[in-house]
């Protein structure tokens, strides 16, 4: 079923955050990942300090509206800024829906990935709009 979520970005500090958020909310986190997790002979190899960050973490606030996360890692370049902190996060039912939503979106605008096959195993993408607001689109498989 199709959602939007919040995804928010930190400087290594989701995980404070998102026990914070749920305790203010009285829910739970609902999936913490660590980098760790998705570590692999052929991905960029990390140091144990950014390997022990969050990868993405999920916990329902509102009204079923989930907040995610993830830690930026300096070593790939990863810069936290007003503008890169929060975007809005869209999980269409279908690839084809994802298409259209990400090239309505990123006309005009920036900075953006184009949608792929993800390790994860999602159909994923991300674009900067014309008017600075980050869009993530991603169809779990």
């Amino acid at each position: 079923m199709a959602r939007v979520s919040t995804y928010l970005n930190f400087p290594g500090t989701s995980e404070e955050a998102f026990s914070f958020y749920a305790s203010v909310f009285g829910s739970e986190v609902t999936m913490l990942q660590r980098f760790s997790d998705m570590a692999s002979p052929d991905g960029p190899q990390l140091s144990a300090e950014e390997q022990s960050l969050i990868l993405h973490a999920e916990v329902e606030i509102l009204g079923g509206h989930v907040i995610m996360a993830t830690d930026f890692l300096p070593s790939m370049g990863h810069e936290l800024r007003i503008g890169n902190n929060v975007t809005m996060n869209l999980e269409p039912d279908t690839s084809e829906q994802a298409d259209a939503l990400y090239g309505a979106l990123s006309e005009g605008g920036s900075a953006s990935t184009g949608m792929n096959q993800m390790p994860w195993g999602a159909y994923w993408g991300c674009t900067l709009d014309r008017f600075g607001i980050r869009w993530m689109l991603n169809v779990a498989q």
